[in-house]
């Protein structure tokens, strides 16, 4: 299957904690990191939760 690349591009800090538990589930810890997943619907999903901290990488 396909993989993407995602990449912290805001702090979690003043965020609910729902959001913070996605990034950290995304694998994402530190502002610029970047992480490769596969393409699934679930790691879809999650980057839509968190669409206003992370962007993908091409």
């Amino acid at each position: 299957m396909a993989t993407i690349k995602i990449k912290q591009i805001k702090s979690k800090i003043g965020y609910p904690v729902d959001q913070k538990r996605t990034l950290e589930a995304l694998g994402l810890h530190k502002i610029s990191q970047v992480v490769e997943k596969e393409d699934t619907p679930a790691i879809r999903g999650m980057i839509r939760k968190v669409h206003h901290l992370v962007t993908i990488v091409e």
